[in-house]
């Protein structure tokens, strides 16, 4: 098979972002008025185009690079460098995101003359929200009046629709006179042999008469709240080396996107965005996974993500928004397509995992930390996110979790595959709603267990053990109705007429990771997941290869979603099936080393990995990087290491399965309950493991999960 390397997920563009706000240019550095270009903030596209001309021609950049994730740097010609005596001149453009955008051209000359230049700089705005931009097609626009003020050398944009505030203030300092006509700046230099001259160019968005201000010209860190939170996780995420170069780089990359993600907000400062460079808003359900998973790298995004989803509960029953009292938020956008009403997104409510996600969390974060205070400032929105799914969550009293779309603009699919074809039953056809999903009933499942710790842990060991006989009752429920033995799978959900929908899916290993699956019938449902119909060789399908719905490009029937890759190992893992989980580790880190950066995108495509399919392409659509892609890495190592942190015990158990491909890992700086260690895990001879931890004191078991052992004594 031929050696891929560096493929890039969106060849035509390059971008850099902080909190919420995005530049996005050509890959020369360029905003040219072609979608989706621009500098956004707030899903507003504050300007759609920056052309730059010297003496009427414009420079075309020869190099341009991101710096820091928040910065970008290129360099063009502006005279020949070849020509002697010299006449060499570049434009080097420095730009720089926070809450508003920063410029810099310079002009730096190193002929040996005088050289006279006419710098021009073309700009206008159009406020397109950042869906319109992604798609070139608005559905909402408006009239942009344009005004200069010389005295203060500052160029006014404003939105001139009655219903939108909206204006960006552009302010112009620079070397030399800056005049303004027709939509363009002109500024005028002479510059002596070996001089340089500079403009600087502010660009501050006004919205609702709040003006953000622009950062710093610094290519460390910007001074907003994203920045802060960035630098706090780079200073706590932890390390990891191997001898494996495609795992330690996958490792790196992604804890360094990780850092680069979170939105800054007040509520919740490092939790992150979902990705870039379209879904750069909260997202509740996406935000808790990614940091979930990410947890062997630190427990702070989660912290902040359990706050930032507790302060967005629903309050009323909005049909609108699909909101109801309790309700977590599944999207809050911030853009004008939002804002006018068009769509329900500045809060919306439709999706059913977020409430039983948040409890399962809000369990798995007190397993990492121990931290007590945490699960009582939450535990009133714990008891809320209960309440909840007892009202709402089970529409027809039947036991199971179903969900239905009120919103007519809202979302069909309101389970983890929310797209509006994501289900369908066995002959291709679309599922109505109301469907019971499988994966929904698993994360209830695992959601009734872990509030059940929580109320236990903060003084309420009555109500937690009417929680876990729920469950108890759920689990054998759950597979009386969805276990079908013809196919050795479960049915990927309930259609309306409580039927089972008879498709092979990727949900399966979902519910090995929440334990709902009997560990009698493990093995089958593993070896079902890595069959060649489900199995890319990449990653698990999410809908199977011989389903006459499959397409391995679509959003949910039939690619393959790295973050799935990270959950399903962990539920391998958790049922000791060692061989599976080693496939589809090495297929995602496989994957990861084809990408530029070892960057997983957010989506792959289904297509088998043979020698026609030298790469699996991607969703066409795919952000990059993608916060849960990221987490993904992370948990598949703490799959490996089948690592289960137990802080209130001060102890960490293990049982790591390293395969021949990986022969050791050292974590530096995994944090469990206070404390910091350091583990060195290495593959002997034979397969045998040997762990070593250093640092604080801390109990490291080795102990296989209780999953695992009572799978190995159903297969002996």
């Amino acid at each position: 098979m031929s050696r891929v390397r560096n493929l890039r997920v969106r060849p035509d563009l390059l971008y850099v972002a902080s909190g919420w706000s995005t530049l996005v240019t050509d890959v020369r550095g360029r905003i040219t008025g072609a979608d989706p270009q621009g500098f956004f903030a707030r899903n507003t596209r504050v300007l759609s185009v920056e052309q730059v001309a010297v003496n009427g021609r414009e420079p075309v950049p020869f190099s341009t690079a991101n710096v820091q994730g928040h910065a970008q740097l290129s360099y063009a010609e502006i005279s020949d460098g070849e020509t002697l005596p010299s006449r060499a001149a570049y434009l080097v453009t420095e730009r720089f995101v926070g809450e508003g955008l920063r410029i810099r051209h310079t002009v730096v000359s190193f002929a040996q003359q005088l050289l006279t230049l006419r710098l021009g700089i073309r700009l206008a705005a159009d406020f397109a929200d950042t869906g319109e931009a992604e798609r070139g097609r608005r559905v909402q626009c408006g009239a942009v009046g344009a005004s200069w003020d010389a005295g203060v050398q500052e160029l006014c944009l404003t939105y001139l629709r009655d219903d939108l505030d909206r204006a960006v203030l552009i302010r112009v300092r620079a070397d030399a006179p800056v005049r303004y006509a027709d939509g363009a700046l002109t500024i005028g230099f002479a510059l002596p042999p070996g001089a340089s001259s500079r403009v600087d160019l502010t660009v501050e968005p006004v919205f609702d008469g709040e003006r953000l201000p622009a950062p710093p010209a610094s290519f460390t860190e910007p001074g907003d709240a994203a920045a802060g939170a960035r630098a706090r996780l780079t200073r706590e995420l932890t390390r990891l080396g191997s001898t494996n170069f495609d795992v330690a780089a996958a490792w790196r990359c992604a804890v360094d996107d990780l850092a680069l993600l979170p939105l800054g907000e007040p509520s919740g400062p490092t939790a992150p965005m979902a990705g870039l460079p379209i879904y750069q808003e909260i997202f509740g359900r996406d935000t808790m996974t990614a940091s979930w998973q990410a947890l062997l790298a630190g427990p702070t995004m989660l912290a902040d993500s359990l706050r930032l989803i507790a302060h967005h509960l629903g309050r009323r029953i909005d049909d609108w928004r699909d909101e109801e009292p309790g309700k977590p938020l599944h999207e809050a956008r911030r853009g004008p397509v939002s804002v006018l009403g068009l769509d329900p997104y500045t809060s919306y409510y439709g999706d059913w995992s977020t409430a039983p996600d948040f409890l399962v969390f809000l369990g798995q974060y007190f397993a990492w930390t121990g931290d007590l205070d945490i699960l009582r400032e939450l535990l009133p929105t714990a008891r809320r996110a209960l309440d909840w799914i007892d009202r709402y969550g089970d529409l027809d009293g039947d036991g199971f979790l179903e969900y239905r779309c009120r919103s007519r603009t809202g979302l069909k699919n309101q389970g983890w595959k929310d797209s509006d074809s994501a289900i369908v039953d066995e002959h291709g056809t679309i599922v109505p709603n109301p469907i019971a999903t499988s994966e929904l009933q698993a994360y209830w499942y695992a959601a009734l267990r872990h509030a059940a710790v929580v109320l236990t842990a903060t003084g309420h060991p009555a109500a937690g053990a009417v929680l876990v006989a729920r469950a108890h009752r759920l689990r054998r429920r759950f597979h009386r109705a969805y276990w079908l033995p013809d196919l050795g799978c479960y049915a990927m959900a309930l259609g309306p007429d409580k039927r089972p929908v008879r498709s092979v899916n990727s949900n399966d290993g979902h519910l090995l990771t929440t334990g709902i699956v009997p560990p009698r019938v493990a093995p089958a449902v593993a070896r079902r997941l890595l069959a060649p119909d489900m199995f890319s060789g990449w990653g698990v399908r999410t809908l199977s290869a011989a389903h006459p719905a499959y397409n391995p490009f679509s959003y949910h029937r039939g690619s393959v979603w790295p973050v799935e890759a990270g959950t399903i190992g962990l539920g391998l893992a958790r049922y000791g099936c060692w061989e599976h989980l080693h496939r589809v580790a090495e297929g995602m880190f496989a994957a990861a080393a084809i990408f530029e950066e070892h960057r997983l995108p957010e989506v792959l495509s289904g297509l088998p990995r043979d020698e026609q399919h030298p790469h699996p392409g991607v969703y066409p659509n795919s952000c990059s990087p993608q916060a849960w892609s990221a987490s993904s890495i992370v948990a598949l190592v703490q799959a490996l290491l089948a690592l289960r942190p137990a802080a209130p015990l001060r102890t960490i158990f293990v049982d790591p399965h390293l395969p021949e491909w990986l022969p050791d890992l050292r974590l530096e700086g995994v944090q469990v309950g206070g404390a910091t260690v350091d583990l060195v895990v290495r593959r002997r001879r034979g397969g045998r493991t040997t762990v070593r931890a250093r640092g604080d004191r801390i109990a490291v078991v080795r102990r296989p999960t209780v999953q695992a052992r009572s799978t190995r004594r159903h297969q002996s």
